[in-house]
């Protein structure tokens, strides 16, 4: 009888084990924002809520070692290894499919290292603090020290590299041509100006158009929230980039359903200007307005929230995307919202762009941010997300990101890697261009299958 009682326990714990693991796998895939309540993190968001980096010491941090969600480990023996993926890997681009103009990936040039600029940029984040000084105690400070021990979770296949190296540039176009992406939305800062980690990076983009057109790949602009961005900043920001960049071949354009070219600005954190100001610039009474006139474009808002609808119309958008790779994360971000954010958008006469992305790991900078993280699954994650995409019968659809390292939501090719006090993560049992081959595969049903619900089947104009 003793023996038939422990047995029964044995299976019962495994069977509340099986389940317990399941439940967690169905929430990293189709996380259910209204079962939780608010999102998970959404005072993350400026505005929503304030974010304050602190540097810290370099001494006061060691990462401890990761558990490698993706993969096993195991074969990574000794530390300080690097697994770098075979030659016969290379895609021979003749034999891709077309680009996909539709498919923009959003693409960031404010890593550095010391061969190209210096000293290490980005790549040694701080570790930021959580705004609870009680929960802020718990967690690690300092900051990362490459290039073993970077601000990301997974680690590239081309090392802690630098934007400014030509032959890194020439590299990510490559990949992205391999994934049939036709547009790199990039990230852009105006001259002399950068995010708080970074340093000013407008004087690479000559080269990151020639690098593109070299492998006929199209560059937009993804304005960022600079401190004391409006209406007027706006206006000379907008005229600058097209003065100076909108001859180039590169230089992207969508053609709208009225046979207009316009160029398409997406504009990151737009909640956090009031639609007034928008509106100055973005309507055709606007005290700033550029509307009919050489600097016309296309403005594409982040939508966070559900409420942020009517501001973006009371703004003048001319359209929503929604960026964010986590799943439940916020309104805009969660799939089961998208059918109804494309109604809106058809109603009022925008263009809705959903974001797509791998997953979300962002705990090498904000390692008190776990609830948010998003398991790639192996890539399933990704597919969901795209299928969930093309269900919407998209305009465009963008990809978060090609290479944003520090939230883990990179296509670019990583490679496994081990050091003392760290596991990166990684993309086995598949190849480093697991999520690039991905990426083409769905690139390519998406043109398909736009084919039958578009009316614009044009590529874009130079």
């Amino acid at each position: 009888m003793a023996k038939f009682r422990r047995r029964t326990c044995i299976l019962l714990s495994l069977f509340i084990l099986f389940i317990f693991s399941l439940m967690m796998g169905l929430k990293m895939l189709w996380p259910n924002a209204a079962s939780f309540g608010p999102p998970f993190g959404l005072d993350l968001l400026p505005e929503l809520h304030p974010l304050n980096a602190h540097s810290g010491n370099k001494a006061d941090f060691q990462r401890s070692d990761r558990i490698n969600m993706e993969t096993n480990t195991k074969d990574l023996k000794g530390t300080g290894m690097t697994v770098l993926p075979a030659k016969a890997s290379e895609v021979n681009l003749e034999e891709l499919p077309p680009l996909n103009y539709f498919l923009h990936a959003f693409y960031y040039s404010w890593y550095g290292n010391p061969q190209f600029d210096g000293k290490y940029i980005h790549w040694n984040h701080p570790v930021l603090e959580h705004w609870d000084p009680r929960i802020a105690k718990n967690y690690p400070q300092g900051q990362h020290s490459p290039p073993d021990d970077i601000g990301s979770s997974f680690y590239p296949e081309l090392g802690s590299y630098s934007s400014r190296d030509p032959s890194v540039i020439e590299t990510h176009m490559k990949q992205m041509r391999s994934a049939s992406i036709g547009v790199l939305a990039l990230s852009w800062y105006p001259p002399d100006s950068s995010d708080e980690n970074g340093e000013a990076t407008d004087h690479l983009v000559p080269t990151i158009l020639d690098k593109a057109h070299k492998y006929n790949l199209k560059v937009t602009f993804h304005i960022e929230p600079y401190s004391n961005r409006d209406d007027q900043s706006m206006h000379q920001n907008v005229k600058y980039i097209i003065d100076k960049y909108g001859n180039h071949p590169a230089f992207y354009r969508y053609k709208t359903r009225t046979g207009h070219s316009l160029p398409l600005f997406y504009v990151y954190d737009s909640y956090i200007t009031k639609p007034t100001i928008w509106a100055n610039l973005l309507t055709p009474s606007g005290s700033k307005s550029i509307r009919s006139s050489p600097y016309d474009g296309l403005f594409i808002a982040l939508l966070v929230e559900e409420k942020h609808k009517n501001d973006i119309l009371q703004s003048g958008f001319d359209g929503i995307y929604t960026y964010f790779a986590t799943n439940g994360f916020t309104y805009g971000s969660s799939h089961q919202n998208w059918n109804n954010l494309k109604s809106f958008c058809e109603k009022n006469n925008l263009i809705f762009i959903p974001s797509v992305g791998p997953g979300y790991i962002d705990t090498s900078i904000r390692p008190w941010n776990t609830q948010n993280t998003r398991n790639r699954v192996n890539g399933k994650y990704y597919e969901v997300a795209l299928s969930a995409a093309l269900q919407t019968h998209p305009s465009l659809i963008s990809i978060t990101s090609f290479n944003e390292w520090h939230e883990g939501t990179q296509i670019e090719k990583a490679v496994p890697k081990r050091t003392a006090n760290t596991v990166y993560l990684d993309y086995r049992p598949h190849k480093p261009s697991l999520y690039l081959e991905l990426t083409r595969k769905w690139s390519e049903k998406f043109s398909k299958e736009r084919m039958t619900y578009a009316l614009d089947q044009q590529q874009p104009a130079s």
